[in-house]
């Protein structure tokens, strides 16, 4: 299928979702990932909902781990293998007016080249913590100040 169909897809899927969470008031919880080289942070930018950098990331499947799907979210989106996660606890936050649990996890890497899902990531890079790109999602800094330094 060809990609501006297959964006135009997630695009869809993203409208349709995020106006049944906001009708239910509930979105699913879901997992970001907090992936450090040094002092950066890795960002991305998707290719459907708000034009701001977010931690890679996404939904949990029924019955998934959040580890797990921490694992498999850098896989789809980042065609990385990052076996080794350190939680961040929980994080309870909202997707417009609905309401969702967060579960962000660490990975230390000291080397890493991610390369992008092209369909669902417009751009990704690493961004010095004390200079993060603008705008940022809004649960970026919460979830960074969780880091151990």
């Amino acid at each position: 299928m060809p990609r501006p169909l297959l964006r135009a897809g997630y695009r869809l899927a993203y409208f349709v979702l995020s106006t049944t969470w906001w009708v239910l008031g509930r979105a699913p919880g879901g997992v970001k990932c907090v992936i450090l080289r040094g002092d950066e942070v890795l960002l991305v930018r998707h290719t459907y909902g708000p034009n701001r950098w977010e931690l890679p990331g996404g939904g949990r499947h029924r019955g998934e781990e959040p580890a797990a799907a921490a694992r498999r979210e850098t896989r789809e989106e980042l065609g990385a293998d990052v076996p080794e996660w350190t939680t961040l606890g929980a994080l309870e936050t909202s997707v417009g007016r609905a309401n969702a649990t967060l579960y962000p996890f660490l990975a230390r890497v000291e080397d890493l080249d991610p390369v992008r899902d092209d369909v669902e990531i417009a751009e990704a890079r690493f961004f010095r913590l004390d200079a993060l790109p603008t705008p940022v999602g809004d649960d970026v800094p919460r979830i960074l100040e969780r880091v151990p330094t």
